[in-house]
């Protein structure tokens, strides 16, 4: 999942112009751009519905004719069931898309550290759904600073449109730069969960730190993001390749530099030359079997699975009471965390 590549992407040759052929040796960039392609050309219509605002209802985001459900039966990310077809009659198909969210501030008496963005946005000709947690540590600048800026970043690179895994990689580094030079100090940091969907049909999705986000789909989960912390292997070699490392002191978690839970994160200049910031960054299909998409901060995912947390969200279809049961259901089971989350639902 970690930025790696996935598929390859080739124009087919049809006679009918409404369907784009994808082969399935390209990179997530290529498939994007590729299903995107059709729609691009008519011009900046940029009209933000910002729901910034906490604990508001739901907020219900209906496509126009040029929207689709997506029947395709493939699973996701790495497209690999053989060519996919878009068709202009799929296009035209419409689906009902709302979202809600919830956040409660925890017992650790240092401040409410946790931010969060759910709104609907066009652009381009596109209607695009953003979602993204940003958990705080050691104060809230770094956190706060993102909700503000990191999206407009992201929806600025140039790339967005023909290679979005690397327009996130790009915003998520210059956002860092201006991050570490002009808004924290050596301590102050933060994770990110981001997330952007597409006219309901592609899920683009990067992260950095243990803020996560799962998918459902005919009620199975999936996680879609990677947890980035120092006891994984892998994770660990990056540490160790800067020049850092790993080290677990008694009654505690692991740490970088015995200072920070994560190897990934935006800001922490006391280590930030042994941490990264490069996202993990995946590309999700959105089809008719998709129930909803859940982002939150580790504070609900220390005390609940991702099975558990499919199974407290079945048979809600209202994103803020999914969003409150989930917070309901940690602080019964002990978090003591600052906990936000977004559930963002799809209905027939």
């Amino acid at each position: 999942m970690e930025g790696s590549d996935f598929v390859g992407v080739k124009r087919g040759k049809s006679g009918d112009s409404g369907i784009i052929k994808i082969k399935r040796t390209s990179t997530p960039d290529d498939v994007a751009s590729v299903l995107l392609k059709e729609r691009e050309g008519h011009g900046a219509n940029r009209e933000a519905d910002s729901t910034r605002k906490r604990d508001e209802d739901d907020v219900e985001n209906k496509d126009d004719d040029d929207d689709d459900g997506d029947e395709d039966e493939d699973d996701g990310e790495d497209v690999d069931d053989g060519d996919v077809e878009v068709s202009d009659a799929e296009k035209k198909q419409q689906r009902r898309v709302s979202h809600g969210f919830h956040l409660v501030e925890g017992k650790m008496k240092h401040g409410m550290e946790d931010y969060l963005v759910a709104e609907n946005r066009k652009m381009d000709g596109h209607d695009l759904g953003l979602y993204a947690i940003f958990d705080g540590h050691s104060g809230p600048k770094v956190a706060e600073y993102l909700q503000s800026h990191l999206f407009d970043n992201i929806l600025s690179e140039p790339d967005f449109w023909r290679k979005p895994v690397t327009a996130f990689k790009k915003a998520y580094k210059s956002t860092n730069n201006h991050i570490l030079e002009n808004v924290v100090g050596a301590r102050g940091g933060s994770t990110a969960v981001t997330a952007i969907l597409i006219d309901q049909k592609y899920l683009v999705v990067a992260n950095v730190g243990d803020s996560r986000a799962v998918l459902i789909r005919k009620g199975k989960v999936k996680q879609i993001t990677v947890d980035h912390e120092p006891q994984k292997e892998v994770e660990k070699e990056v540490v160790e390749s800067k020049g850092g490392f790993v080290i677990k002191m008694p009654g505690n978690v692991p740490r970088v530099d015995g200072q920070l839970a994560m190897t990934r994160a935006f800001g922490d200049a006391k280590v930030k030359d042994h941490i990264t910031v490069e996202p993990s960054v995946t590309i999700e299909k959105i089809d008719n079997d998709t129930n909803c998409i859940i982002l939150a901060s580790d504070g609900l995912w220390k005390v609940m699975s991702n099975e558990e947390v499919a199974e407290c969200v079945r048979g809600i279809e209202d994103g803020k009471k999914a969003a409150e049961e989930l917070i309901t259901e940690a602080l019964v089971k002990g978090s003591r965390d600052d906990i936000s989350c977004v559930v963002v639902m799809f209905h027939s």
